[in-house]
């Protein structure tokens, strides 16, 4: 039987705790708030392009349902087996220093997964399932001015992966951290690029920690073409290498495709998207064939409006 370690407590009451901090914070944040987000004459289409960005200026909460997802492979005979998870992702760009054009700014946006149900592997056709909070990552990148980058995106920094699991199953037990990147383009109706980043253990966590060494990598690719009337139409599915599985196992490549559209609830633009996901390339073994996606992204006022670092 899997148990969670004693030293998960801290973690999962930090973790709570700095939840509830954020949602303070935003809560006492007036909503006459002078941004992009409570402006009622802001394009909601311009809006939803922008969120696109990982870069941008927009402060937002992104809620990603990935459910149901189907995961299948050699060791499994029968129907494929489901999971679900949610990731949660704050989204805050932090002003350094300058201002409007001229303005550098931190993305920091967190992934926080919090697992449903994921099959876990106990032998031939034999699975459990656990749930819980699995590892989080914290990229902090740096994004130059708009005046330097123009239409282009760019941003670079350190990603770090917390060993924050609440059990064994879901996650690593080793602490990691790599470089983050950030590439596209953006134009006035489209937004495209990629955000690979690569992960090295650093140190374990718990004494009883028989996983490999991490050296992953994961790559975003997104897409996102604007549409009248706020609808916008792309994709942004996250392909994953693990380099110490066995070479069968190490890729998972998915394609994708959405719809969505950015309406507004009172003075806050949400942007709403559905669509789904299928691997071309999947672990022989056993991996993620498929999966529905569900997200919802409040756009949010701006927590930080004067540069930390000066104007």
């Amino acid at each position: 039987m899997t148990m969670t370690t004693p030293s998960r407590s801290p973690r999962r009451i930090a973790l709570a705790g700095a939840l509830c901090a954020a949602l303070a914070s935003i809560a006492r944040t007036p909503v006459w708030a002078e941004d992009e987000a409570t402006d009622p004459k802001s394009d909601l289409g311009a809006i939803g392009n922008k969120l696109a960005n990982p870069l941008s200026n927009l402060w937002a909460l992104s809620f990603s349902v990935n459910a149901p997802q189907f995961f299948d492979g050699d060791i499994n005979t029968g129907s494929a087996e489901l999971g679900g998870s949610l990731l949660f992702q704050p989204v805050m760009p932090i002003p350094l220093f300058g201002e409007g054009e001229n303005q550098w700014r931190m993305m920091t946006r967190p992934v926080i997964p919090f697992v449903f149900s994921a099959p876990i592997v106990e032998g031939f056709n034999d699975f459990h399932h656990e749930g819980g909070i699995a590892d989080i990552q914290l990229p902090l990148l740096l994004a130059p001015s708009d005046r330097i980058t123009g239409h282009f995106i760019a941003g670079a920094g350190p990603i770090f992966l917390f060993p924050s699991a609440t059990t064994h199953d879901i996650g690593q037990q080793q602490w990691a951290m790599g470089p983050a990147v950030v590439l596209g383009y953006k134009t006035e109706n489209a937004t495209f690029g990629v955000f690979p980043n690569y992960f090295w253990k650093i140190g374990s966590a718990g004494q009883d920690n028989d996983e490999p060494d991490i050296s992953q990598m994961s790559l975003l690719y997104f897409f996102n073409y604007k549409l009248p009337d706020a609808w916008q139409v792309g994709f942004n599915p996250t392909i994953s290498y693990d380099n110490k599985a066995p070479s069968d196992n190490r890729w998972n490549v998915p394609v994708g495709l959405f719809i969505g559209k950015t309406v507004r609830f009172g003075r806050l633009p949400v942007n709403i998207k559905v669509g789904g996901e299928y691997s071309v390339v999947s672990q022989e073994d056993f991996g993620q064939t498929f999966q529905f996606r569900f997200q919802i992204t409040p756009v949010i006022p701006s927590l930080i409006h004067n540069p930390l670092l000066g104007k």
